[in-house]
């Protein structure tokens, strides 16, 4: 799936906060009750209803989204052991990018993502993961129980026991195209004949004791034992495997990106019930709706404060953030579209 994770400035947070406290509706602008002198000049003075618009030109929306779903996430997703790891591990990595010098780690995160300290880097970092959590578990609640029932009977099967023959092509980078394309025919070819000969009455663990070139299992005959479609096989691997009857074998060459397979399906456990598995299908039907639409974490975001009851009361701000989220939704097609 691509990477979730949006960045949204907060170093204005404390500011802003302690001018909400004074702030009234008025029509569909908000102002300041108390438009108090904040610093005077020998030739004039700035007054707190100045700071809070050029701070609402300037920073108000993206402040306030910050403001907006803490107030919607944070109770809802209180911090876990998981969120903290997660916090732990990125900040790791952003140091490690930096030698793990910490002035110049400092530097780069109040240049690039507008953060004062570490603090404030994991107060940022925790609102994108519960922003994660949230959308995911919009997802997964709008997944209509047809979606799931036709996963369930297309999709899932019980683990399965296969033996195999790989075949890989001898290529190298220094080959020409030409050569590698003549690499890639003669293990086709090579995989075709070993076929042919377990059609003739071949034993296949000889054979792939004698000729699979994935050391792993060719001493064992080629034996992959118990897997399922999260055990991480390469696609057309598992595809074909799910597509054998136990006791057959492919009847052409199985192209993956390791090189040519015949696939031998030794054993086939029993389908486990819908309520087994009806939780890992919500998290695969989510993961393929995010990763079918760029736009779909925005979209959910959108929805998931519209559930909140979001109502803007002042024009300006509604107008921003409806130019803000259409931003993001447009950069996020036009880069899944790159």
């Amino acid at each position: 799936m691509q990477n979730r994770k949006k960045f949204i400035k907060v170093f204005m947070i404390p500011i802003l906060l302690c001018l909400c406290l004074f702030l009234t509706g008025c029509g569909k602008e908000a102002k300041l009750e108390d438009n108090s002198t904040i610093l005077t000049l020998n030739d004039g003075e700035i007054k707190a209803d100045a700071l809070y618009n050029e701070l609402k030109e300037r920073y108000g929306i993206n402040i306030l989204i910050d403001l907006l779903d803490h107030q919607i996430l944070d109770e809802k997703y209180p911090t876990t052991e998981e969120e903290t790891t997660s916090i732990d591990s990125q900040i790791s990595m952003m140091k490690s990018q930096y030698n793990n010098d910490e002035d110049t780690f400092l530097a780069a995160i109040q240049q690039y993502l507008g953060v004062r300290d570490e603090d404030e880097l994991r107060d940022m970092l925790s609102l994108e993961f519960k922003r994660n959590e949230a959308v995911e578990d919009y997802i997964k609640d709008h997944i209509s129980d047809d979606e799931v029932n036709e996963y369930y009977n297309n999709e899932i099967v019980g683990d399965m026991q296969v033996r195999h023959i790989l075949i890989k092509p001898d290529t190298n980078q220094d080959m020409s195209q030409e050569e590698q394309d003549a690499a890639e025919q003669a293990a086709k070819e090579k995989a075709e004949d070993l076929i042919r000969q377990l059609d003739e009455g071949a034993d296949f663990q000889e054979l792939a004791k004698e000729y699979s070139d994935d050391t792993g299992s060719a001493s064992d005959g080629g034996f992959i034992d118990y897997f399922n479609k999260d055990s991480n096989m390469d696609e057309a691997f598992y595809e074909a495997s799910k597509n054998l009857e136990v006791g057959k074998y492919t009847e052409e060459p199985v192209k993956s990106t390791y090189g040519y397979h015949i696939i031998l399906k030794e054993d086939q456990k029993d389908k486990p019930t819908l309520e087994d598995v009806k939780e890992s299908i919500l998290e695969d039907l989510m993961q393929e709706k995010m990763d079918n639409d760029s736009t779909l974490y925005y979209q959910t975001l959108i929805d998931v404060r519209a559930d909140a009851g979001l109502e803007f009361q002042d024009d300006g701000l509604k107008q921003q953030y409806d130019d803000l989220m259409n931003r993001l939704i447009e950069n996020a097609r036009n880069s899944s579209a790159s």
